[in-house]
């Protein structure tokens, strides 16, 4: 990582580590304990023509480093990537998206083999340790439209069982206020700077790793110890 690049994450993304530092870990430990809690539905079985070959799934909510680091641990998944999805080509630069006025919202393309893990679990793990769904525009100290909660479908299975896990978490009163996700078509993923690829692995003493996402690894090997990859 270049000095400038050093300088541009941090002039984002370090004065919200100020305000936020002595309340961030007791406010994830709490999410992390109600998830826990939560009786989180088994999510839809994917339709037939989601199970052949390598698939993918494009995902956005708030920081792509925090969710890149949770999928990237999961069995099945055979790549993720971190980038920008909603705005346009000429507007996916980190510093457009970080104005909230592109339409692109920090997101992350998972490709992963169907056979062994499915889109609903992937799904079960946006909602249960990835981020809030119940957050509008914002997750944790990172706020604007380019951290939203959304679910950018690649074909109408993905559809299918994103809109219906969501209405099976609202019946289920998973969490105590309206799930806020949008479910909506994907029209392109373009991949991020290559200095925000693999950032928390990369960085993990980073404050803001350690404040906001270290727990949300903390909370997917406590919760789905079954699908994480057991590393040697």
């Amino acid at each position: 990582m270049t000095n400038s690049q050093y300088i541009l994450i941090m002039r984002n993304r370090i004065f919200r580590l100020t305000i936020a530092s002595q309340l961030s870990m007791a406010a994830m430990l709490v999410l992390g304990a109600a998830n826990a809690a939560a009786d989180m539905p088994i999510a839809p079985m994917d339709t037939a023509a989601m199970m052949k070959g390598t698939q993918t799934a494009v995902l956005a909510g708030g920081c792509f480093w925090g969710m890149e680091g949770v999928f990237e641990r999961l069995k099945g998944v055979v790549d993720v990537t971190s980038g920008y999805s909603g705005g346009e080509m000429s507007t996916a630069h980190y510093e457009m998206v970080g104005t909230g006025s592109t339409g692109h919202a920090e997101s992350i393309q998972v490709k992963y083999d169907p056979l062994k893990v499915s889109y609903g679990t992937l799904l079960k793990v946006f909602f249960a340790v990835g981020h809030d769904p119940t957050e509008l525009n914002f997750q944790g100290p990172d706020h604007g439209t380019q951290y939203r909660s959304a679910i950018f479908f690649a074909n109408d299975g993905q559809k299918q069982v994103a809109e219906e896990y969501i209405r099976m978490l609202d019946r289920a009163k998973v969490y105590p206020k309206p799930i806020v996700t949008q479910v909506v078509a994907l029209k392109a993923f373009y991949p991020a700077e290559g200095y925000h690829q693999h950032f928390l692995d990369n960085n993990p003493d980073y404050p803001y790793i350690v404040y906001w996402d270290l727990p949300k690894i903390a909370n997917l090997q406590k919760l789905f110890p079954d699908l994480v990859v057991k590393k040697s």
